[in-house]
């Protein structure tokens, strides 16, 4: 193995006595579930302070207690069942929604591997368990929770949450990809699958300074996954009337709501895992101060910046209008998953030109190198391209038809609407209120002029 790449020791998992990880993972739902009331809470406060209202303040101190309050509101709200809806699937969509977004916290690192703390006497590591292939099982984790909001929207037996079920599998599988080629380098970079010996990686460097890309990437497709503003196309409101959760009530659609917030910690406690330095303290904390990585200190560094991450979720709902679905898509299959790709092959030549020891200044010459030679064939195929275009172009265009098949139809980008036929260029219409001599305008007004007489 290369000195560059990370060593896997995962010895120290696998020891903890039943009652041990029992504690630990009550510990990890318990951890999920606080969360998640503080971040409803905390969304409703900061976008009614964004948008000048007041927020939640009845409920509770300072209105803490609201979620706590919409929860039992939902749990003792009559519970419906469609009458065309397929029960059994019905029932299931939001069990299926809901528990794959607990289970990818059974191997995020709350604390270092190798120091230990007492829980009862019993010397545990802060992490429930890990594996040699830790983060594709938060990839196939998250995959499965999907299939909840497809079946939700199937099974309710209506349009509308069908739509919003085939709209959140196709963004599942546009963004999946570009999200699978940023945890790819971050592979590369660590040499482990392993979240544990991922943050070791990150002791000197955090990835977000090594992989800048790769951050902004899973940034973009993290809120594309979770379906959050701007990116809620499967729930708009406005075409969808509520999504593939339309014709759900009670404790079935307090589990839809449940499961979006807590793949929203999830996905944060990733990202904090891969490219934060996980529960590493901030450089100037860790430099000045030798016991912040020790004892229960990591966790405080943990939680803070998964909240700062939840934050992040809180101001793009409060700040950035919804997309439309094709520009969407074209985000996703046209610039995340391309850029990605990019940027792995680009990472890879990086790691495999440091592994033959070759010097830094070397590597950057040859990657500027390259990135010119690419961006060079890049536009000189876009100018035979536009040539191409304008030789193949007819002379003259067809006039653009709003009514083609009887229905009108809105323009193509580049189409122009025709003049509306009925409307009056506006020194005519100044004649006609002046009293000029186009007044006389059709011959109803004549005919009821003449009855009036």
């Amino acid at each position: 193995m290369s000195p560059f790449l990370a060593a896997e020791d995962l010895s120290m998992f696998g020891r903890d006595p039943w009652w041990l990880v029992v504690i630990k993972a009550v510990f990890c739902f318990a951890f999920l579930m606080v969360t998640v009331l503080f971040s409803i809470v905390w969304e409703r406060k900061v976008v009614a302070w964004m948008q000048l209202r007041i927020g939640p303040n009845r409920h509770g101190p300072w209105g803490m207690l609201q979620s706590l309050a919409d929860g039992i509101k939902l749990m003792l709200k009559e519970d419906v069942i469609v009458k065309r809806a397929d029960k059994v699937v019905y029932v299931l969509a939001p069990i299926v929604a809901a528990i794959p977004a607990f289970m990818a916290i059974a191997v995020i690192p709350f604390g270092p591997a190798g120091n230990e703390i007492s829980i009862f006497g019993q010397r545990t590591t802060m992490q429930l368990t890990d594996l040699p292939i830790a983060m594709l099982y938060i990839l196939a984790v998250a995959s499965v929770g999907i299939y909840g909001i497809v079946l939700a929207g199937w099974s309710s037996g209506s349009t509308y949450p069908l739509l919003g079920g085939l709209r959140s599998c196709a963004q599942m599988i546009s963004y999946e990809i570009a999200m699978g080629a940023a945890f790819a380098s971050v592979f590369l970079y660590s040499g482990s699958m392993s979240t544990s010996a991922i943050v070791e990686a990150q002791q000197d460097r955090w990835y977000i300074v090594l992989l800048p890309v790769s951050f902004l990437i899973y940034i973009v497709t993290m809120v594309g996954e979770t379906n959050r503003a701007p990116f809620d196309m499967p729930e708009s409101e406005g075409d969808l009337v509520g999504g593939f959760n339309t014709e759900y009530s009670s404790i079935k659609f307090a589990m839809f709501m449940l499961a979006e917030y807590v793949n929203m910690v999830t996905v944060s406690a990733v990202s904090v895992t891969l490219f934060l330095g996980g529960w590493r303290a901030p450089y100037p904390i860790s430099a000045f101060w030798e016991g912040a990585n020790h004892g229960w200190w990591p966790l405080l560094w943990f939680v803070v910046k998964v909240q700062l991450l939840l934050f992040f979720f809180i101001w793009l709902r409060g700040t950035l209008p919804r997309v439309r679905y094709d520009q969407l898509m074209k985000l996703g299959w046209k610039v995340l998953i391309p850029v990605s790709v990019v940027w792995l092959m680009l990472v890879a030549t990086v790691r495999t030109l440091r592994n033959e020891n070759y010097d830094f200044a070397d590597i950057v010459l040859y990657v500027a190198g390259g990135v010119i030679a690419l961006l060079l064939l890049s536009f000189i195929a876009d100018m035979f391209r536009e040539r191409a275009k304008a030789a193949a172009q007819p002379a003259e265009e067809p006039a653009f038809d709003a009514m083609a098949g009887g229905f009108p139809v809105p323009p193509l980008p580049g189409q122009e609407l025709p003049p509306v036929p009925r409307r009056r260029p506006r020194r005519e219409r100044e004649l006609i209120v002046s009293g000029g001599p186009d007044t006389q305008s059709d011959g109803s007004l004549d005919g009821k002029e003449a009855s009036d007489g």
